[in-house]
């Protein structure tokens, strides 16, 4: 069991470091630091190299980028604790190292060569190992074969020992079993909702006294947002627009460009079903012919599903030859065949006809139009901007900008939500979050192919908005929650007479159950919170919010259905994830003991030269 947990780790690795190569550090270039300068620090006899340090500082940063979308700085990944993970990640491994070194625990040239040989990276166009193909990728990623082939000596010898740490760890299974049972628990309750119409006169509209004590004690409801008030020059290809005449050439070569979106011929949902030889495609076909089978029935038989002979929405050139003809002779839906396919005899069913259809010229003019000339405005807006930037640089304002070019001023109190205008752009939003003040206005992109400039004029902290602006929203406000509290006491007054042995369906008011609800499964959310905070079957609740309020009796305490497959899924997905953190958790504590017996230092030189790099 131990050599074929250490085989699937250490080939793990090498997959894992492959990915890193082909994937984290495609055309970066890290080079040799060269000089006196060879590693970043040291644990026990184990050096970690300046260049897997760099290689795995310029993999986490493309990683940060690919999760957010944008560019992550130096400045942001150190800010934000990037650089010690990192470090931690290396100075853990090089402890192991030191440890299967000290311990004797090694790997052989040939199990070294048996997993480069099967690494498809390093393969020629025969699917064979290509010495040279291997050379080119390591040396596209700054790896020589020799480091390479010594890194993944350690990697493997790494993952051994990591095994034989974790070897016999299974899965918690009180610790899941609690959890899900908790989690996946449902329960059975009656609940009686009282709303406005239950009490016994309507709420009076509240006194200027009332309406004021309400204002005073929840300003944080009456209280505007902070506001950044922003200055900004913009031009979009929709300002534009106007200004272009649709060039009829040019449209029709557009059209004529377009041409298989316009026109496009009879298709058919085809499915295709090959055999190794025609007899045997003539006999399946045979049988289906009699009604002694079903196309899906031959495919089962075949060991396949019908997703795996789904052929899409296909045309009759796409099929090809004779078998393309017979499909497109069909008058509907049906199986014909055997016919040759170019992989081989084949039987064809057709499941749905979609017509021809054709769009002349005329018909798609308009679209054409609109189109062309919002791509041409996007190209002249992207031919302004160099005259625009130079303007910029030489001192002119956005007001310039606006009196003496297409580009237009504008003023807007900013809080960050996307709103009607220029605000509705995502480029904008963020553009405007990041503006400081005496930030020196830049051209910058919008979606569409629009440019703008913006200029930070004040930034205006929360403020209390006064009585007299939002007298008719405390109004309703003070409105609903007399609402609540006068509909909260009647549902008190009923849980009172329940508690005095009244029954619950006796109370004078509809009774609604609810049976095997699963957390979540009640709304509001206080309520189903309510719900499973009770204790014990018969335990009663008020529960008040927006303007109503429940009382809510818990009926029933249910296990998990052992019948939801879902429930089951999350068991087990509980039971792996525990375990897992476990397994890491112990792997942390044992490299961190294995560092503190060895010793760890660490060259503050040698890292900022690598810094450096990225700065």
């Amino acid at each position: 069991m131990s050599k074929s947990v250490g085989k699937q780790a250490s080939r793990a690795a090498v997959w894992v470091l492959m990915g890193l190569l082909i994937l984290g550090l495609g055309g970066f270039g890290i080079s040799n630091f060269g000089g006196s300068i060879d590693s970043i620090g040291e644990v026990g006899d184990e050096k970690i190299a300046v260049d897997s340090y760099a290689r795995a500082l310029r993999r986490e940063l493309n990683a940060q980028q690919a999760e957010t979308g944008r560019v992550v700085t130096f400045a942001e990944a150190e800010a934000g604790g990037l650089l010690e993970q990192v470090r931690a990640r290396l100075i853990g491994d090089a402890a192991l190292d030191n440890e299967t070194r000290r311990i004797g625990i090694s790997v052989g040239d040939a199990r070294i060569a048996r997993e480069i040989l099967e690494v498809p990276a390093f393969q020629g166009t025969d699917g064979q190992f290509n010495r040279e193909t291997y050379r080119f990728v390591l040396q596209q990623n700054g790896l020589t074969v020799a480091q390479f082939e010594e890194q993944i000596r350690k990697d493997t010898a790494r993952s051994l020992l990591q095994a034989g740490v974790m070897a016999g760890l299974g899965e918690p299974e009180t610790y899941a079993d609690t959890l899900y049972n908790f989690i996946a628990e449902r329960r059975s309750a009656s609940l009686i909702r009282l709303d406005a119409a239950a009490l016994d006169a309507p709420v009076p509209d509240p006194t200027e006294a009332e309406i004021a004590a309400y204002y005073q004690t929840n300003p944080a409801a009456y209280t505007a947002p902070s506001i950044r008030q922003i200055t900004y020059a913009w031009l979009t290809p929709e300002m534009m627009l106007d200004r272009i005449e649709p060039d009829e050439a040019l449209l029709r070569e557009l059209y004529e460009d377009r041409i298989d979106e316009f026109v496009q011929p009879e298709r058919r949902l085809v499915e295709r079903l090959v055999f190794p030889t025609e007899e045997e495609a003539a006999a399946v076909m045979a049988a289906i012919t009699a009604g002694e089978s079903t196309f899906e029935a031959a495919v089962e038989a075949r060991g396949l599903r019908l997703s795996d002979v789904d052929l899409g929405d296909a045309t009759e050139l796409g099929i090809g030859g004779a078998a393309g003809a017979a499909v497109f002779a069909l008058d509907g839906p049906g199986v014909t065949g055997p016919h040759l396919s170019d992989i081989g005899p084949a039987i064809f069913r057709v499941n749905g006809i979609l017509a021809a259809r054709e769009t002349s010229f005329e018909d798609a003019r308009e679209a054409l139009v609109d189109e062309s000339i919002r791509d041409r405005a996007a190209r002249m807006i992207g031919d302004l901007v160099n005259d625009y930037d130079d303007r910029l640089a030489a001192g002119a304002t956005l007001e310039d900008l606006a009196a003496e070019t297409e580009m237009e001023l504008g003023r807007i109190d900013f809080t960050g939500e996307p709103a009607d205008g220029i605000a509705a752009y995502e480029s904008f939003r963020d553009a405007a979050a990041d503006l400081a003040a005496g930030d020196f206005p830049e051209l910058l992109e919008l979606e569409d192919g629009g440019i703008f400039a913006l200029r930070l004029d004040a930034d205006l902290p929360p403020a209390l908005r006064p009585l007299e602006q939002v007298r008719t929203e405390v109004a309703a406000d003070w409105r609903a929650a007399e609402t609540r509290a006068r509909l909260g006491r009647q549902a008190a007054a009923l849980a009172g007479r329940v508690a005095t042995g009244e029954a619950f369906d006796a109370l004078g008011h509809p009774v609604e159950t609810e049976a095997a609800l699963s957390r979540g499964g009640l709304t509001p959310a206080a309520l189903g919170e309510a719900l499973f905070d009770m204790a014990a079957p018969g335990e009663t609740r008020v529960v008040t919010a927006g303007e109503g309020a429940w009382l809510i009796r818990l009926d029933a305490i249910l296990p998990p259905d052992p019948d939801d497959l879902a429930a089951g899924f999350l068991r087990d997905t509980i039971a792996a994830q525990a375990g897992q953190g476990m397994a890491q958790d112990l792997y942390g504590y044992f490299a961190q003991e294995l560092v503190n017996a060895v010793g760890l230092t660490l060259d503050q030189s040698a890292l900022n030269a690598v810094h450096a790099q990225f700065r």
